[in-house]
C-alpha cells in the first residue's frame, strides 16, 4: 500500500486576518418638520410638546408650528419659539415641510394641502377615514405612519398603550364625578370607607383600559367584577394586579346580576376591526340601579351598550332608565397635555432616529416595529385591511423594501 505524503508546507506563506466589512453609517439628514393646528371634532392634543421640540432643534433639525397649535393642551405659542420653533400663520405655509406630524387624522381638507413625496406621521381612525383621502395621498406618493400600529423594540404598541392608560385611570374619575351631588348623582363617594359599603364597579374589558380602570378603583375602595371572553387577558390581569377579584366571562345571565348591583359599569371592550359588539342589552340597562353610572369607552368604535349614544365634552352625559351615560369619545383627549406628554415621548426619539438614519425609509428598513406602522409608502398602499376594506391595490411593504434594497 502506497504511504501518503504529508501537505508541504512553506515558510512564504502568510496568513493575516481580512478586515471587517462593516456598513456604511447613512449622512444625518436634517429634518424640517410641520405641526398644524387640529381642528377634528374634540381633538385638544398636539403630537410634539415645546419641550421635545427644543430637543429636535437643539439636534439640528426645523420645527415650523402653526399658530396656536398646542393651545389646547395649554402650551403656547411663546413656549414653541422659545424653543426654537418657527411660528406660521397659514396653515399652507405648516403643509410645504417634509415631515408633518399630527395627534388627529389628516381630515379631507387637509389632504389638498398635502406636497408630493411627502411624511405623515399621524392615527388613522378608521371609522372616518374615506376611500378618496387614501387615493388621494396614494396619488402624491405620501409615505403614510399610523399611531395605532406603530410598535416598539419590545412589540407593543406604545402610543396605544398609553392612551388607553389614561383613559382607564380617567374612567374611575369621571365615574365618581358623576355620583357625586355636584352633577345631580345620587351623592355616593366612589370607593368606600370604614363601616359604609363600598361601591361595586363592573368592567367589561380586561384589556389595557379595564386593567387601568380596575387599578384605580380597586386603590379607592370600591368591589370589581371584570369581565371579557378572553382567559388569557383576565389571567393577566389579576397577575398584573396582584390581588384576587371576581372574573367571568360575558356571560349573559351573570353579567345582568353583577349590572343590578352596580354603582359604576365601565365598557372598556376593544376590537381588531370594525365596530365593537354590544354586550349589554337595554333591558339589561333599564333592570340597573337608579342613579348609577356607564362610562362607555367602546364608544369611539360605536360602544358595547345598547342605550349608548355619542355625547361630547360640552354636553357629556345622558339619563336613560334613571341611569347617567358618559358617552365621549376620545377620552384622552379631555386630559390633553398627559396625552400629548405621552405622544411626544414616542414620536421625538423616533424623529432622532429618523434623522440619525439619513431618513425615514432607512428606519423602515432597519426596525420593523416602524415598518408594522406604515400603511402607505411612496404611494402604495402597503396595510391589507384598508386594502380590502377600499378595494384598493394592495403591495406589500417587504416586497418594496426587497426592491429598494437592490
Amino acid at each position: 500500500m502506497e504511504q501518503q505524503s504529508k501537505p508541504l508546507l512553506s515558510s512564504s506563506f502568510v496568513y493575516s486576518p481580512l478586515e471587517e466589512t462593516l456598513d456604511v453609517r447613512p449622512k444625518l439628514r436634517k429634518l424640517l418638520i410641520g405641526i398644524p393646528r387640529e381642528t377634528s371634532f374634540q381633538e385638544n392634543r398636539v403630537a410634539l410638546t415645546p419641550e421635545a421640540v427644543r430637543v429636535l432643534v437643539s439636534n439640528g433639525h426645523q420645527i415650523i408650528v402653526e399658530q396656536a397649535a398646542g393651545e389646547g393642551s395649554h402650551f403656547y405659542d411663546t413656549d414653541y419659539s422659545e424653543a426654537g420653533a418657527q411660528i406660521a400663520d397659514d396653515k399652507a405655509e405648516v403643509y410645504k415641510s417634509q415631515i408633518i406630524i399630527k395627534s388627529a387624522p389628516v381630515s379631507a381638507s387637509e389632504t389638498e394641502l398635502l406636497q408630493n413625496n411627502q411624511i405623515i406621521i399621524s392615527p388613522i381612525h378608521l371609522p372616518t377615514l374615506k376611500s378618496i383621502q387614501l387615493q388621494k395621498m396614494m396619488h402624491r406618493r405620501i409615505t403614510a405612519l399610523s399611531f395605532e400600529n406603530l410598535k416598539d423594540d419590545a412589540g407593543t404598541l406604545p402610543i396605544v398603550r398609553s392612551m388607553s392608560e389614561i383613559a382607564g385611570s380617567a374612567v374611575m374619575l369621571i365615574a365618581g364625578q358623576y355620583l357625586g351631588n355636584f352633577n345631580k348623582g345620587k351623592g355616593v363617594l366612589l370607593g368606600g370607607i370604614s363601616g359604609v359599603p363600598p361601591t361595586k364597579v363592573v368592567i367589561i374589558g380586561a384589556g389595557v383600559v379595564g386593567e387601568f380602570a380596575a387599578r384605580t378603583a380597586l386603590a379607592l375602595g370600591s368591589s370589581v367584577k371584570i369581565f371579557d371572553n378572553s382567559i388569557y387577558k383576565l389571567k393577566r390581569l389579576q397577575n398584573n394586579i396582584g390581588v384576587r377579584m371576581f372574573t367571568s366571562v360575558l356571560e349573559p345571565k351573570i353579567l345582568g346580576q353583577q349590572l343590578r348591583n352596580a354603582d359604576v359599569a365601565v365598557g372598556a371592550l376593544s376590537s381588531e376591526n370594525g365596530r365593537t359588539p354590544i354586550v349589554v342589552t337595554e333591558e339589561m340597562v333599564s333592570a340597573m340601579k337608579a342613579g348609577s353610572v356607564i362610562v362607555d369607552v367602546s364608544i369611539d368604535r360605536g360602544g358595547c351598550f345598547e342605550t349608548s349614544e355619542i355625547t361630547t365634552h360640552e354636553k357629556p352625559v345622558f339619563k336613560k332608565y334613571d341611569v347617567l351615560h358618559y358617552c365621549v369619545p376620545n377620552i384622552p383627549s379631555g386630559f390633553s397635555r398627559t396625552a400629548s406628554q405621552a405622544i411626544s415621548n414616542v414620536l421625538m426619539p423616533l424623529l432622532l432616529e429618523v434623522g440619525d438614519d439619513g431618513g425615514i425609509d432607512n428606519l423602515v428598513w432597519r426596525k420593523a416595529g416602524v415598518r408594522n406602522g406604515i400603511y402607505l409608502y411612496k404611494g402604495s398602499l402597503t396595510n391589507s385591511h384598508l386594502s380590502e376594506k377600499f378595494n384598493l391595490k394592495y403591495t406589500d411593504l417587504e416586497l418594496l423594501l426587497a426592491v429598494k434594497g437592490k
